[in-house]
């Protein structure tokens, strides 16, 4: 299955010099959050595959003007094809805003989840806009990670988490690929298509060989 993580930053690639054709053979499409709803719901229009959504703290417009013809999976556990999605979008509180939450916001937002991830026991691939806490996350409080996600990858073990918020030009904090146990994690920043069966071993060894040499050369 071939799967477009989307976040943060407008395609020009996929809007302004869109071709028909360049969508094909994509299975599915999720949103990070940060996005125009207009560039979802065109997305949508030329897309054969699902489109689906969580927030980002810069979203308060959805509330207003939703994307078309996309699916939100906010607070839910969402299954396409036998893969069980689940959906918490917006970021650490810093300022107003409708998709901002403190820590303890989204423990109560998880927990809210029992009866879901009971029933669907468990998950396997989490979609957030926000970073774990402490995996890949800022030093700022804007962009700081949610302790939440670090407990519901510590339980569950999915196979892939998927957010968006820290952007490439972020410098040294921005990385496309990381992991959390055996958890393969993809900053879905701009657009990032990856093949869901082979994707997780590929990256999760070349991660896990960059680690060690990198612990070795510090010996």
């Amino acid at each position: 299955m071939k799967i477009l993580a989307i976040a943060d930053k407008e395609s020009k690639n996929l809007w302004d010099y869109y071709e028909p054709g360049k969508l094909e053979g994509i299975d599915l499409i999720i949103s990070c959050g940060d996005l125009n709803p207009d560039y979802l719901q065109f997305l949508a229009t030329f897309a054969h595959a699902p489109i689906l959504y969580v927030h980002g703290n810069h979203d308060d417009r959805y509330r207003d003007h939703p994307p078309d013809g996309c699916i939100c999976i906010e607070d839910k556990i969402y299954v396409h094809e036998g893969i069980r999605i689940l959906g918490l979008g917006g970021s650490l509180r810093y300022k107003l805003g409708i998709h901002q939450y403190e820590q303890k916001e989204m423990r109560s937002r998880v927990r809210k989840l029992w009866f879901q991830l009971k029933r669907h026991r468990g998950f396997d691939i989490l979609v957030t806009h926000a970073p774990a806490y402490g995996v890949g996350d800022g030093d700022d409080r804007p962009h700081q990670g949610f302790e939440a996600f670090v407990d519901l990858l510590e339980r569950y073990r999915p196979k892939y988490f998927l957010h968006g918020h820290v952007h490439a030009n972020y410098g040294r904090k921005y990385q496309r690929y990381n992991c959390f146990g055996d958890t393969l994690i993809i900053n879905a920043y701009e657009t990032h298509l990856f093949e869901y069966e082979t994707e997780y071993e590929k990256e999760l060894s070349a991660i896990r060989a960059r680690k060690a040499k990198e612990q070795k050369d510090q010996y």
